[in-house]
């Protein structure tokens, strides 16, 4: 399927920008390793989940769907710069195509474009699946993060006020969903 970027108004997810010597691939069991230690980077953060300690590769891949998941690696030394992933939000027939996501990237590589390059994978590839609807929670303080999904057309659906506490400070989830623009109308 070929798209006419002046009719989408997303053009931005068409064709995700690249970040130099970067390639996108799909995730798999190899990647394991080292999308568990940027994931555990991320959280150590603080303004990426309320987790604090990443699962077990068997954990982390249980809720996933395996399309779309993808890594964005060194196209040199396949070393993995970060990582997008989808779950499904409920097993019932009618959420078939609507997912929660999440996107991380490695310290050493933010300001890169490397977010942008895995988000517009992703909104492509959930697209391609028939998926219509893409969601995420992100902490209100994580402003870069928010940034990039109003640029790919996400929208603030609501905020869910002193939801959890983290690392003992009580703390809002921002509410944000992507519906396509040509799956499930």
């Amino acid at each position: 399927m070929t798209r006419d970027l002046a009719d989408d108004p997303h053009p931005e997810t068409a064709r995700p920008p690249a970040a130099d010597g970067l390639v996108v691939r799909p995730l798999d069991d190899g990647d394991a390793e080292q999308v568990l230690a940027v994931y555990q980077a991320g959280l150590d953060g603080g303004q990426a989940s309320f987790e604090t300690t990443a699962p077990s590769w068997q954990d982390f891949t249980a809720g996933k769907i395996r399309h779309p998941c993808f890594v964005a690696a060194d196209a040199g030394s396949s070393a993995v710069a970060g990582w997008a992933a989808a779950s499904p939000v409920s097993s019932r027939c009618v959420y078939a195509g609507v997912v929660e996501h999440s996107v991380y990237v490695h310290p050493g590589h933010r300001g890169r474009g490397v977010g942008r390059l895995l988000l517009g994978t992703l909104v492509t590839a959930c697209e391609e699946a028939g998926i219509w609807t893409i969601q995420s929670g992100v902490f209100p303080e994580n402003t870069a993060s928010l940034r990039r999904y109003e640029a790919f057309g996400f929208r603030v659906v609501g905020v869910r006020e002193r939801i959890g506490r983290h690392r003992g400070v009580w703390r809002d989830v921002v509410l944000l969903e992507r519906r396509s623009t040509t799956v499930g109308r």
